[in-house]
C-alpha cells in the first residue's frame, strides 16, 4: 500500500545541487527535516485575522503567492520549473500568472511549493515513520515565507497526505480499526489546514484566498492497479478531506476550486506517466480555474455532493 513517487524524489534531490536554487534559511531546514521553531508562525494563535479582500480590480497589480508541493513546481508537465523560482514553465502556476498577465494584470508571483510536501510537521513525521518520502511541510516551510503584501494566495493540499496515510495503513498503523484512523488523520489535517489558513490571513491582511479541494485519488491512474483496499482507503481519505475541511472554507469567504467533483479530473489523458502528477493538458485546466477563481466575485460554490465520491464501493 506504499506509494513513494521515486521519480519526483530523484527530480527533486538533483534540484537541491543546482547553483541557481535559492533556498530561505527556515525552508533549508524544514527540507533536512531539523524543524523551524525560531521562524515567525504568525497567525496561528487563534486570533481573528482582518477580513481579506475580494477579487483584484481589473488592470491592477497582483502579487501571487503560490502555496503547494510537486504540483507548484509543474512536475509532470513538459517544463517544470525549479522549486521558489518562476520560469516559463507548464505547470499551473506559471500558466495562471501568465493568464493573468494578457487579461492586463500586473503580476508579482512567489511560488513556495515544495515537492513531496504535507499539511503539517505531524504529517511529516508519519511518513517518515512509515518509509513514505516526504520532504516538507507547509506549516514549517511554506506559511512563514508568505509575503505580507500578497494579494492573491493560493493553497493545493492533500494529496501528498493521503498518500502518508495509505503509506501508514500499509505498514500497520490502523489495524484494528482502519476507518477510525482514516478519520482522525483527517482531523488532524483539518486542524492544520484551518491553522495555515489562519496564519496566511493574519500575515497577508489583504489577500484573496483560492483554494483547490482534492479529486478522489481512488480514481487517478495511479491507484487504477492498486488493491481494492488501498484504493478504499484512498477515497474516504480524500473524500473526507475536500468535504469536511476544504469545502467549508466556502462560508469563510475563500474561493474554493471543486476538483473533487470536476470531471474532467478523472480522465487518464490529463496525467503524465506516473498517473498522479497532471500533465500540460492537466495543468492547463487548474490554470484556467485558479485564474477564473481569481478574478471572479461569484466564483461558483464546490458541489454539496456528485458521483465522483463514490467511485469505489
Amino acid at each position: 500500500m506504499r506509494f513513494n513517487r521515486n521519480s519526483t524524489l530523484a527530480f527533486f534531490t538533483a534540484l537541491t545541487g543546482s547553483p541557481n536554487l535559492r533556498i530561505g534559511l527556515c525552508a533549508l531546514l524544514a527540507l533536512t527535516g531539523l524543524g523551524v521553531t525560531a521562524c515567525n508562525k504568525s497567525g496561528l494563535d487563534g486570533n481573528n485575522p482582518t477580513a481579506p479582500s475580494g477579487p483584484p480590480a481589473p488592470g491592477s497589480a497582483i502579487h501571487d503567492t503560490a502555496l503547494g508541493a510537486s504540483d507548484a513546481i509543474g512536475f509532470g508537465s513538459s517544463s517544470p520549473c525549479l522549486p521558489y523560482t518562476e520560469c516559463a514553465g507548464n505547470g499551473y502556476v506559471f500558466v495562471a500568472a501568465r493568464q493573468l498577465r494578457t487579461q492586463g494584470y500586473t503580476v508579482t508571483l512567489t511560488n513556495l511549493g515544495i515537492p513531496t510536501a504535507v499539511i503539517s510537521p505531524a504529517f511529516q513525521s508519519l511518513g517518515q515513520q512509515y518509509g513514505h518520502t516526504v520532504a516538507g511541510n507547509f506549516i514549517d516551510g511554506e506559511l512563514p515565507f508568505v509575503p505580507q503584501d500578497a494579494t492573491l494566495v493560493t493553497i493545493f493540499a492533500g494529496s501528498n497526505d493521503v498518500n502518508v496515510i495509505t503509506a501508514a495503513l500499509g505498514g500497520g498503523a490502523g489495524a484494528s480499526d482502519r476507518a477510525g484512523y482514516i478519520d482522525q488523520q483527517v482531523r488532524s489535517f483539518g486542524d492544520s489546514y484551518r491553522a495555515l489558513v489562519s496564519g496566511i490571513r493574519n500575515t497577508a491582511k489583504s489577500a484573496h484566498l483560492v483554494v483547490l479541494n482534492l479529486p478522489n485519488l481512488a480514481g487517478l491512474p495511479f491507484l487504477a492497479g492498486a488493491q481494492l483496499s488501498q484504493r478504499q482507503a484512498a477515497q474516504r481519505a480524500s473524500v473526507s478531506m475536500t468535504t469536511t475541511v476544504i469545502n467549508p472554507l466556502r462560508a469563510a469567504d475563500l474561493a474554493v476550486i471543486d476538483l473533487m467533483c470536476d470531471a474532467r479530473l478523472y480522465q487518464p489523458s490529463i496525467y503524465s506517466s506516473d498517473g498522479f502528477h497532471p500533465n500540460d493538458a492537466g495543468y492547463a485546466i487548474l490554470a484556467a480555474e485558479v485564474v477564473r477563481a481569481a478574478t471572479s466575485s461569484s466564483y461558483p460554490a464546490p458541489q454539496g455532493g456528485c458521483a465522483q465520491t463514490t467511485l469505489v464501493p
